[in-house]
């Protein structure tokens, strides 16, 4: 994504210095939240979901002026990141939250943004979903389900709960690479490996358990596809 460790150090603690009460997101939020933004087929001005990003009810309370400058900065930099990242390759790299006790993958944060971004626009959204394709539909339903398990809505059986929260990490830059190529047609490759009248499917990056392509020996997870 172009943004150093660094970077994302400093995001989080400028997130972290807003009232937890008002629940400001989370990197991970943000990261899903302006990925959200950008793929959705009508463009959203700053005006429209910045104040999001501070919490639920949308005021920011900020320490000073200076601190607004230096949060709004940091939050505007990281949705510039995201959107030079997306004019390189449809394929995203979601910044998961990492459990410190299990090195457990935590793809709900992520998730939970990217459709809180998504129903900004409920009814572009509506309107999208009628003229895509059956693979793009199938993706966005897919995101939705994830969402609803985060929520503790889902109807889904034990079992594939459980198939879905070991699976998803995988599939959600899968799910949104097919989203993005038809929200997105601007970004997608001049001649893409598949025929015009078929529908786009990502080519999955390794799975988070495979051996890294770099040759270090070490699991994809734990080199680089460690967010």
């Amino acid at each position: 994504m172009n943004r150093s460790d660094k970077d994302l150090d400093r995001l989080h603690r400028l997130l972290s210095r807003l009232p937890v009460a008002q629940m400001p997101m989370t990197v991970s939020e943000l990261d899903g939240f302006v990925t959200g933004i950008l793929a959705c087929p009508e463009t959203m001005s700053p005006s429209l979901w910045l104040h999001h990003v501070w919490g639920e009810n949308g005021t920011s309370n900020f320490a000073n002026i200076d601190a607004a400058e230096e949060t709004i900065g940091a939050v505007m930099g990281h949705y510039n990141a995201v959107a030079q990242a997306m004019t390189r390759s449809l394929w995203i790299e979601p910044i998961y939250e990492i459990d410190p006790n299990s090195d457990e993958v935590l793809w709900e944060p992520w998730v939970d943004g990217f459709i809180r971004a998504m129903d900004l626009k409920p009814e572009v959204w509506s309107r999208f979903s009628q003229l895509a394709d059956t693979e793009t539909n199938a993706s966005i339903r897919f995101l939705r389900k994830l969402y609803a398990v985060y929520v503790g809505e889902s109807d889904l059986s034990e079992d594939e709960i459980r198939w879905i929260d070991e699976e998803a990490p995988d599939m959600i830059p899968n799910c949104v690479a097919t989203i993005l190529h038809q929200t997105r047609p601007e970004l997608a490759r001049a001649a893409p490996p598949y025929l015009p009248d078929e529908p786009f499917r990502a080519v999955p990056c390794p799975r988070r358990n495979d051996p890294c392509s770099c040759g270090s020996g070490r699991k994809y997870k734990q080199c680089c596809g460690r967010n």
